[in-house]
């Protein structure tokens, strides 16, 4: 399996948002998962440092992306898209009684910090959520990690990510809301 770019200056990272779906072939998955609920289903996979969530409800749509540069993305469908550069938010309705916010921030961290998170977030990753982490490409001692957390509600499906990135000592988080009502 090819090894995820974790080496990436995370003002270069892209945050993308489509409605449609986005064909696995485009990224490399190091982990997925599927959720059902009676009012929408949802895919999650870790991309690397990186993630993808695509969420349907009925004949709706929408995918969230985090890339590095130089993904291969279609611009069919795209809503948005930006950079990391700094805290933001963004929120968009669509027709149907489907919402979506996001909101994301990059913390720059010490060492001793970075190390605890990662032991903080993999130790809950065992009861919830996705994990991965990239030992082989650590720095310095840290390790890059992926870590999707989500929580599936009857009308919402929470989504929050952690991706830390070891060479910068720095993790992107991301929170997002999908909303069915």
């Amino acid at each position: 399996m090819e090894s995820p770019q974790t080496n990436v200056a995370i003002e270069e990272l892209m945050f993308s948002l489509f409605q449609r779906s986005l064909h696995p072939e485009l990224f490399q998955i190091y982990a997925q998962r599927q959720l059902r609920t009676d009012r929408y289903e949802a895919l999650i996979w870790v991309t690397g440092c990186t993630h993808v969530v695509s969420v349907f409800c009925d004949d709706v749509c929408l995918s969230e992306v985090v890339s590095t540069p130089g993904q291969m993305l279609p611009q069919k469908g795209l809503l948005e898209r930006f950079h990391f550069r700094g805290p933001k938010s963004h929120k968009c309705t669509l027709s149907r009684g489907v919402s979506y916010m996001t909101d994301f921030q990059v913390e720059k961290m010490g060492s001793n910090l970075y190390r605890q998170s990662h032991t903080d977030l993999e130790r809950f990753a065992r009861n919830r959520g996705v994990f991965v982490k990239f030992p082989h490409l650590g720095s310095g001692g840290l390790e890059p990690f992926c870590y999707v957390d989500f929580e599936a509600r009857r009308n919402e499906l929470h989504i929050h990510t952690f991706a830390a990135y070891p060479d910068q000592i720095t993790m992107v988080k991301t929170q997002s809301l999908f909303d069915f009502r």
